[in-house]
């Protein structure tokens, strides 16, 4: 069956395909998915070799509600040859969302997990669910809302497997500490992701620091990674700056970071996973957070 890769309300922006993706492997490999407000991707990984097969990047349109966000996703699914399969090894899901809270895991009490969030979130218990991740790499419990009926989907979908769901955050947290090159510096990485800025801080591999901001100018990336820099202590002058994501190596937020941080660069492709000559296409930044989901157990 052939791929549908238009339809009113998704299109496909890019598929990347590794020469040993093997479609009848499926049970070998751990399925990916990130879902977003305007975006779908997924990726298939092999446990096995630690090995990145196949990415899809869709961009979503026309999306008004919740419900046709779901209906553009279920016909994807319904239309591929294979993500829809039951055969999978392991399935997680990512989900980009602003309501968020890390919880330090000696203070986290499952039972308390709603109360975390509602501190600084509005959960709309009728449409959302919250689910926590206690992070591998770091002390912290990553306490999230995300949609009710996806989640509900997902589990009808794949049934016969037990889905880990997590948030965008903690993927980009797991991979950010696993990239990090035991710097004795505080080292400030930014994921720059449709006019969301992520930005973490870490020292001797350990989380000092996360937080999303809505950055929909040059001067916002500028005023919140300044900001960061100030109440970390760090210096524009002397601590190294990494950003990953939808940027480009001229965009002008890029240009104007470049003004004022002297050790700034665009991030490679994580070290944790191996890439075939298909990948040598995508620049080093893109996907990074796609590729940190599989880090997440």
């Amino acid at each position: 069956m052939a791929t549908s890769t238009t339809s009113k309300n998704y299109k496909l922006v890019k598929r990347i395909k590794a020469e040993s993706f093997n479609p009848e492997k499926l049970p070998a490999y751990s399925l990916c998915l990130q879902i977003g407000t305007r975006d779908f991707q997924f990726s298939v990984v092999s446990k096995q070799t630690s090995s990145c097969l196949y990415v899809e990047d869709y961009r979503l349109e026309n999306i008004k509600t919740i419900n046709t966000r779901l209906e553009a996703i279920q016909e994807i699914a319904e239309k591929h040859p294979f993500l829809g399969s039951n055969l999978w090894d392991n399935i997680k899901i990512s989900f980009k969302s602003h309501k968020f809270s890390l919880v330090p895991a000696a203070y986290f009490l499952p039972e308390a997990a709603s109360d975390y969030l509602a501190l600084n979130s509005e959960i709309k218990t009728k449409i959302e669910e919250v689910y926590y991740y206690k992070h591998i790499a770091s002390s912290a419990v990553n306490v999230f809302a995300c949609d009710r009926k996806v989640i509900s989907w997902a589990k009808s979908k794949y049934k016969q497997k037990s889905i880990q769901v997590i948030h965008q955050g903690s993927a980009f947290i797991e991979g950010m500490l696993k990239y990090d090159d035991h710097s004795h510096e505080k080292t400030m990485f930014c994921l720059v992701d449709k006019g969301i800025l992520h930005v973490a801080v870490s020292q001797k591999q350990k989380l000092l620091y996360y937080n999303q901001f809505a950055a929909r100018k040059s001067d916002d990336f500028l005023k919140y990674v300044m900001l960061v820099f100030k109440e970390l202590k760090m210096s524009p002058k002397t601590n190294n700056l990494v950003i990953w994501g939808a940027i480009k190596n001229d965009a002008p937020h890029l240009q104007i970071l470049k003004k004022y941080i002297r050790n700034i660069s665009l991030g490679t492709k994580p070290n944790f996973l191996k890439f075939g000559s298909a990948f040598d296409d995508v620049q080093d930044h893109r996907y990074f957070d796609i590729y940190s989901i599989f880090l997440c157990e």
